[in-house]
C-alpha cells in the first residue's frame, strides 16, 4: 500500500527527531542524577514540576492538534481559516492563563508546596504558555508534510538545551533545579521565533461558525487529551501528596522519575508513529481499503514496540548507567512502565474509530475510566509500595482504557486486527523476557548474560522476518536475495 510507505518514511523522519531527541535528552539524566544528589530531592521537584506542566499544557491546547487535521483534511473549509481559529482559541486560553499565573502566583504556590520558590512556578508558566503557542504551528507543519522542518526545530531545541544545561551545570558549577526550568524558558522561547516568519505567510481569517464546528468535535478531545495526561502524570502529580514521608517524598520521586526515563522509549515510538499516522488516517478515511491498513498499521505497530521492549530489557545492564548509582534501585519498575507505555499505544490506534466517526465523546469516557482506575490505584498503594504502585496504576489505567476501547470499538467500527499474530508476538515476547530474567537471576554473568539477552532479540528478529517481514520484499537487501536464491 502506498500509504503504508508514506507512513514508514514519515515516521522515520519524525521518529528521527523523537528518538536521537530523546536519547540525547537521555544524557541529561546522568548530569542531573550526578549533580543534584539524590537525599536532596531536586531531581524529584522537576519530576513534579513537568508533571503538572503537562497537564496544563492539554488545557491550553484544547484538542486542536487533532481538531486542526479533522477540519483542514475537509474540502469546505480552506486550511489557513482552519489554522487562523485553532490559534485563537489557543492564543486566548494561554494569555488567561498567564494572567491567572501571574495575579495568583503567591497562593498557587503554596498551595502547590513552593512557597518558597514561587519563580519555578512563574518560569514554567511561561514555558508551557510558549508550548501551547507552538503546538498549532507544529501541527500544521505536520499537515503540510514538512516532516524535516518538524524534526530540525524539534532537534534545535534539544541540542540548545543540552549545551546549556552542561555549560551551567558542568562548567559554572550551577546544580540547583533553578536552572534546570531557566535553561528550558531560554530555549523554547529561542524555538518560538523560527515560527514568526511562518506566520506572516498565513492568510488569517477567523470563521465564528467554523469555530464553532471545531469546539463542538475539540471539547471531548480536550477531555480525553486531560484523561490521557493524567495516565501519564497522576502518579507525579499525586506521589508527594500521598506518601506518608513528606521530606522523603520528593527523594523517592526523583528515584522513580528518573528510572522512568529509561522507559520513555516506548512513549518515543508511540510519539512518532501519531505524528506520521494522524494526517494519514485522516486522508485515508475516504478509501475502501481503509480498514486493512488500519488493521496493518496496528500489527507492525505493535511488532515494533514488543522488540523496543526487549531491547531494552536485554540490554539493561548497558542502559543502567544512563541515571546515577545512588538512583539505580528503581530499575525494577522499568518494564512495567514499558509495558503500560505499549498499552497507550495500542489504545492510541484503537481511537481513530471513534475520531473519523466525529463520536470522540467516546474516548473521553474510555480514558476517564482508565483515569479512574489509575488513581485509585495509586491512591490506595503508593503509602505502602511507594513507586512500584505507580508502575503498576499505569499498566491498570492503560489496559482498562484499551479493553474498552477494542470491546465497544469492535461493536461500533469493526476492523479486521489479526488478533492470533498478535497474540503469538505477545506470547513470543513474554517467553523470551522471562528466559532473560531467570538466566539473569540464576547466573549473573554480566557479559555472558547479556550475549544470552542479544541472542534472544536475534531471535525475535528472526521470527518477524519469517512471518512478516521477508527478506526477499525489502527495498535493496530483497534484489540480492532475490538474486541468490
Amino acid at each position: 500500500m502506498p500509504n503504508l510507505k508514506s507512513l514508514a518514511k514519515d515516521t522515520a523522519i519524525y521518529g528521527l527527531s523523537s528518538i536521537v531527541g530523546r536519547f540525547l535528552n537521555y544524557l541529561l539524566v546522568p548530569l542531573y542524577t550526578h549533580y543534584m544528589p539524590k537525599d536532596s530531592g531536586d531531581y524529584g521537584i522537576s519530576t513534579n514540576v513537568y508533571a503538572y506542566t503537562a497537564l496544563i499544557l492539554v488545557l491550553l491546547t484544547f484538542g486542536m492538534e487533532t481538531t486542526l487535521f479533522r477540519f483542514a483534511n475537509d474540502e469546505k473549509a480552506k486550511p489557513d481559516t482552519v489554522f487562523s481559529t485553532a490559534m485563537a482559541v489557543v492564543a486566548s486560553l494561554t494569555a488567561v492563563f498567564l494572567l491567572l499565573v501571574f495575579g495568583f502566583i503567591t497562593p498557587v504556590s503554596t498551595a502547590l508546596g513552593y512557597a518558597e520558590h514561587p519563580d519555578y512556578l512563574t518560569m514554567m508558566a511561561v514555558v508551557v504558555g510558549l508550548d501551547a503557542l507552538q503546538a498549532i504551528p507544529f501541527s500544521f507543519l505536520r499537515f503540510q508534510k514538512r516532516a524535516i522542518r518538524f524534526a530540525s526545530l524539534k532537534l534545535l531545541f534539544i541540542f540548545l538545551n543540552i549545551g546549556l544545561n552542561v555549560f551551567y551545570f558542568v562548567w559554572l558549577g550551577k546544580t540547583s533545579v533553578f536552572y534546570v526550568f531557566f535553561i528550558n524558558l531560554l530555549c523554547t522561547g529561542f524555538i518560538t521565533l523560527f515560527f514568526i516568519p511562518d506566520l506572516f505567510k498565513i492568510r488569517w481569517h477567523f470563521d465564528g461558525q467554523l469555530l464553532k464546528q471545531m469546539l463542538s468535535y475539540s471539547w471531548p478531545i480536550l477531555i480525553l487529551g486531560i484523561a490521557g495526561i493524567l495516565n501519564q502524570v497522576a502518579d507525579k502529580i499525586l506521589f508527594p501528596l500521598v506518601y506518608p514521608d513528606e521530606a522523603e517524598a520528593n527523594i523517592q520521586l526523583g528515584i522513580y522519575g528518573s528510572c522512568v526515563k529509561i522507559a520513555m522509549i516506548m512513549a518515543m515510538i508511540t510519539q512518532a508513529f501519531r505524528y506520521a499516522y494522524e494526517p494519514i488516517v485522516f486522508a485515508k478515511s475516504k478509501d475502501g481499503d481503509k480498514a486493512e491498513y488500519y488493521a496493518a498499521a496496528m500489527k507492525y505497530f505493535l511488532i515494533f514496540t514488543l522488540l523496543a521492549f526487549l531491547c531494552v530489557v536485554g540490554w539493561m545492564p548497558v542502559l543502567k548507567y544512563i541515571i546515577g548509582e545512588d538512583y539505580r534501585e528503581g530499575l525494577g519498575v522499568v518494564p512495567i512502565v514499558m509495558a503500560a507505555e505499549i498499552m497507550m499505544g495500542i489504545y492510541f490506534n484503537l481511537s481513530f474509530w471513534y475520531k473519523l466517526i466525529d463520536k470522540t465523546i467516546y474516548g473521553a469516557w474510555f480514558s476517564l475510566a482508565g483515569c479512574a482506575v489509575l488513581f485509585a490505584v495509586n491512591i490506595l498503594f503508593i503509602p505502602n509500595y511507594g513507586y512500584w504502585a505507580c508502575a503498576w496504576g499505569g499498566v491498570a489505567g492503560y489496559g482498562t482504557a484499551m479493553v474498552l476501547s477494542y470491546v465497544i470499538g469492535q461493536r461500533k467500527n469493526p476492523i479486521p486486527y489479526p488478533m492470533k499474530d498478535i497474540a503469538v508476538y505477545i506470547l513470543v515476547t513474554a517467553f523470551l523476557t522471562v528466559l532473560m530474567f531467570l538466566h539473569e537471576e540464576r547466573f549473573h554473568l554480566g557479559l555472558a548474560s547479556l550475549a544470552f539477552n542479544t541472542l534472544c532479540i536475534v531471535l525475535f528478529v528472526v521470527c518477524i522476518v519469517r512471518k512478516d517481514l521477508p527478506l526477499s520484499n525489502l527495498p535493496v537487501i530483497g534484489k540480492k536475495f532475490r538474486k541468490n536464491k
